[in-house]
């Protein structure tokens, strides 16, 4: 996790490059110094140095954006413009974004708080933001010739607007959607209660992140936006598993979880070894007699959900999109199925003439986790990410949520490796196995499988 000490200096009017922090001069004297983030792993919460106090969010592999008190109102800079975001290790994305990340930085305020963003843009075509979810004058709402002119190439507007209601919203742009959303602007916004609330309990450690989908054709940089659902690189804010940090708490921590959805479809969002509860959506916080406990919650299209819990069960305990091929990265739909055939030999001779071919092992997927097959340049495996215990299988939209009862408050480090107490993992049997019982395969409900031909335009029965 990256420290923030350098953001407490840019308080104090220092600029510079700290920690993969750089402050970029304005040629407006008048305007904040925008910050510019380059790292894209987690950064440390951002605790207010000025302003009524809250207690701050973790953005998963994001980070928040500072701000300085001008009379009383919270400015803040924000800087459409393209950006290059490493989605793994080696595996580097041209995307569009705000201060040199995809999605752009976390805004946190308090109700009550009076908040003018300063928006420059340095894209090749006009935009605008819309502040989704969020009260304020109609002038103000960034849909591009209904609210407001767009905002120019190299032109700066100003949104002022009231934080009226506590919540967790999000950010992007309402101009040439398509493209720009496709490409990556984003961004999450979290409204603090100003005082204590009945609906919005307080919490030991409070996260957020925005679910993400690009369409990157293997060895390519550039998402194709032109395609609708064929996505194949899933991503926890613009992050794919193992390059995603996992979620670390103490045990017994009261945990907030916020996720955001600005992808084309809907993901049922899933955690092992707990139950949790629903306690907020794009609407506010919802009242207590209106939850239940949930194992997993389905995020539509364009919505927020908050799920708080309490961290009781110490462990290792996987996060993730309940959508199987959502736990993939590269999952290109025309790799070939292969299952009962065997093709041993066969990729390596057509590789010779094809180097990115691929196809689905005849045992099954798992083969392509553990085969050392050449990829592309520019491209993440299909799965991979290694536990104590081997070879995950997992990619795409999946993370660690890690409970520790040494994690010291505060400490959001990577506690590594659970030691699990003796007798308390699955074990291989030794003895003779009881017998199974199966449904008896001459009965008529289950007639036995057989292969069916296509037999012209229709099919055998």
């Amino acid at each position: 996790m990256q420290a923030f000490s350098s953001r407490r200096r840019f308080f104090a009017g220092a600029a510079g490059a700290v920690a993969g922090l750089t402050v970029a001069r304005s040629a407006l004297a008048a305007l904040p110094e925008p910050v510019v983030q380059t790292s894209p792993q987690t950064a440390a919460p951002l605790v207010p140095p000025n302003g009524r106090p809250y207690n701050p969010v973790v953005t998963l592999n994001g980070w928040t954006l500072p701000w300085r008190m001008n009379n009383g109102v919270k400015e803040f800079h924000l800087v459409a413009e393209p950006v290059v975001r490493e989605i793994s290790p080696g595996f580097h994305v041209n995307l569009w974004g705000y201060n040199g990340q995809s999605p752009g930085p976390t805004i946190e305020v308090v109700e009550g708080d009076k908040v003018r963003i300063f928006v420059t843009n340095r894209l090749p075509e006009h935009t605008s933001i819309h502040w989704h979810g969020q009260r304020l004058p109609n002038g103000m709402d960034g849909v591009t010739g209904l609210n407001q002119p767009p905002i120019p190439v190299g032109k700066t507007f100003v949104y002022e607007f009231e934080a009226r209601r506590p919540g967790t919203f999000m950010y992007h742009p309402h101009a040439d959607e398509m493209v720009q959303m496709a490409m990556g602007m984003m961004g999450f916004w979290v409204t603090h209660p100003r005082t204590k609330h009945p609906h919005i309990s307080e919490v030991d450690r409070d996260f957020c992140f925005l679910l993400n989908a690009f369409d990157v054709e293997p060895g390519s940089k550039t998402p194709r936006i032109n395609t609708m659902l064929d996505f194949n690189i899933w991503c926890f804010n613009s992050r794919v598993f193992p390059a995603i940090d996992t979620l670390n708490v103490r045990l017994n921590d009261r945990v907030r979880i916020r996720v955001g959805n600005l992808t084309m479809t809907n993901h049922p969002i899933h955690l092992h070894g707990h139950e949790f509860q629903v306690t907020g959506t794009d609407g506010g916080p919802t009242p207590p007699g209106t939850r239940w406990y949930e194992v997993t919650t389905d995020i539509a299209v364009g919505q927020m959900r908050q799920i708080e819990l309490i961290a009781d069960e110490e462990g290792d305990w996987a996060l993730h999109c309940h959508k199987s091929h959502h736990t993939m990265n590269a999952m290109g739909h025309d790799v070939p199925t292969m299952i009962g055939v065997d093709h041993r030999g066969l990729v390596s001779k057509i590789q010779k003439v094809v180097p990115d071919y691929m196809l689905m092992g005849e045992r099954g997927m798992a083969d392509m986790g553990e085969m050392e097959m050449p990829l592309p340049d520019n491209t993440a495996p299909m799965m991979t990410g290694q536990g104590q215990y081997g070879s995950l299988e997992m990619g795409g939209m999946f993370t660690v949520f890690k409970v520790r009862r040494d994690q010291r408050p505060g400490d959001y480090s990577d506690p590594g490796p659970f030691k699990h107490p003796p007798g308390t993992v699955a074990y291989e049997w030794t003895g003779a196995p009881p017998s199974a019982v199966r449904a008896n395969p001459s009965s008529p409900e289950t007639p036995p499988a057989r292969a069916v031909k296509p037999h012209g335009k229709g099919h055998a029965h």
